[in-house]
């Protein structure tokens, strides 16, 4: 008889080469793991088995109770910036990374799970997470990633069958996390820290490896590294910005080196325009307020810089500086240029104008002044840009407050000589009618507490496609109600 190939084909590049980055560590045993919600798609681009992971294995598999062949479980050490406070050790407290495997196109990918249990890095904590959480990050990252910006996917979810207990008995749940890696600011905080400079050069150089290998070997390869996280981040931000993203708890320890979006607690979308929009149930201050988000990953960068600096230049710590200040320097206008370019793209313009930035500004000060949906304001444009102003207008308490920027617009539309209709098609290709809107999601996952799993499947399958009008699903394009109130989040995976 045969035996049956690996489920996972695991190459655990981590676990190999760097000794003394992590804990050797198994997940918590739970007694009833059941099957929540299973990413097929992801699964294919994996180049896994769907039909042997949706299986009871699987959910064992998933609640870390059962380890795969050619696993090497553990739990990263890191440390961390949390609202501007340095904490010189976290590390995964509730997560374990099963292994790595090259996906379909070629890729690195890790495979991890969050909420499986205690380990060295808990903190006091019982290493456990619960079903509204796990899924909540299930819901946001398969909507950035239909919305195409670089993010961790959620593989699959799993109830535990234990209680757990936060701010009352809710189910026990795992979240298996997919990302191209788990390599973190908060990574080469760590040993910059401890002054280990020969580890934070073997991470830089793994991170090289893995995410950049042209520059294996390279004299400059170090600053290179930088150069390439600034501009990931830049662009990464910018992409938050122009969707209204709110990712809450902007830590070090949660800004990667490969530029995904990582860890979604706290956050939100949001529905009026307010740049001082905060969801998080800690950020008192506003750190990581909606408007705030590139200023803080700037800043976050900076502290990256500063673990690299005795590489980049080992015997002249001022011209480190300078060349990491330089680089560090660049992010401003790469930001601006990402925002600018995806502001065009949302409002049907072709041409770079210098009129761009105050035609921008102007218009998101209406919005700001008159509370209205971010979303929808662009998504109603692309009809005024075939002569039907009235679906936008129709947003603002006082549209004639709109009515001087619009026709402003219109006329730099007509300028650029496109014909209106393909003006509409290019408009309503990059703004979403479908976010994940937070009333909805809300109502996914308290749902999802009681074991019904209707309405999150049907959230699930209406961002997967947020470019495209479906008929019978209008409420899920409409902001809060007003009775929903005030929205608040909590960090829970």
């Amino acid at each position: 008889m045969t035996a049956r190939p690996p489920i996972f084909q695991f190459d655990n590049s981590y676990a190999r080469d760097l000794p003394g980055f992590y804990v050797a560590w198994e997940g918590a045993k739970v007694p009833t793991p059941q099957l929540v919600v299973f990413n097929r798609e992801l699964a294919k681009e994996l180049g896994l088995d769907s039909n042997l992971l949706e299986t009871s294995e699987g959910a064992e598999i998933f609640a870390g109770v059962r380890q795969p062949d050619g696993a090497s479980p553990l739990a990263q050490v890191y440390a961390g910036h949390q609202f501007g406070g340095f904490s010189p050790q976290l590390g995964d407290g509730r997560a374990l990374l099963l292994g790595e495997i090259i996906d379909s196109t070629g890729n690195r990918k890790d495979i991890q799970l969050k909420g499986s249990g205690p380990t060295p890095f808990s903190r006091g904590g019982d290493g456990k997470a619960v079903v509204g959480p796990v899924l909540r990050e299930y819901i946001l990252g398969e909507a950035m990633h239909a919305l195409g910006i670089p993010t961790t996917r959620a593989l699959a979810a799993v109830t535990t069958g234990e209680t757990i207990y936060r701010d009352g008995p809710k189910p026990g749940a795992v979240l298996t996390r997919v990302a191209a890696s788990h390599l973190r600011v908060g990574t080469f905080q760590y040993f910059a820290a401890r002054g280990e400079t020969d580890k934070v050069r073997q991470l830089a150089d793994y991170a090289i490896d893995r995410h950049d290998p042209d520059l294996a070997g390279q004299p400059d390869r170090y600053i290179r590294l930088f150069r390439g996280v600034v501009e990931h981040q830049a662009a990464l931000v910018a992409n938050w910005v122009l969707v209204g993203f709110v990712h809450g708890v902007m830590n070090t320890d949660n800004t990667t080196i490969s530029g995904e979006t990582i860890d979604y607690g706290p956050c939100a979308f949001i529905d009026a325009y307010d740049p001082a929009a905060v969801f998080s149930s800690i950020d008192h201050g506003g750190r990581y307020a909606f408007g705030r988000q590139p200023v803080i990953m700037q800043w976050n960068l900076a502290r990256l810089a500063e673990t690299l600096l005795p590489l980049i230049q080992l015997d002249d710590l001022d011209k480190a500086v300078e060349l990491a200040s330089a680089e560090l320097g660049r992010f401003p206008d790469i930001y601006r240029a990402a925002w600018l370019n995806g502001m065009r793209a949302k409002l049907g313009l072709v041409e770079e104008t210098a009129e761009d930035q105050d035609l921008f500004e102007t218009m998101l000060s209406v919005l700001q002044e008159q509370s209205v949906d971010y979303t929808l304001f662009f998504r109603h444009l692309s009809e005024a840009a075939v002569g039907e102003p009235q679906k936008p207008r129709e947003l603002f308490v006082d549209p004639t407050q709109i009515d001087g920027w619009l026709k402003r617009w219109m006329q730099r539309l007509e300028s650029e000589g496109r014909a209106p209709a393909d003006t509409r098609t290019a408009m309503n290709l990059v703004n979403p009618l479908y976010i994940p809107r937070n009333h909805k999601v809300e109502e996914a996952l308290q749902s999802a507490e009681t074991g019904e799993y209707f309405l999150l499947n049907e959230l699930l399958d209406i961002l997967k496609a947020p470019y495209e009008e479906r008929t019978g699903f209008e409420s899920y394009a409409l902001p809060a109600p007003e009775a929903f109130g005030p929205y608040q989040t909590f960090c829970g995976t």
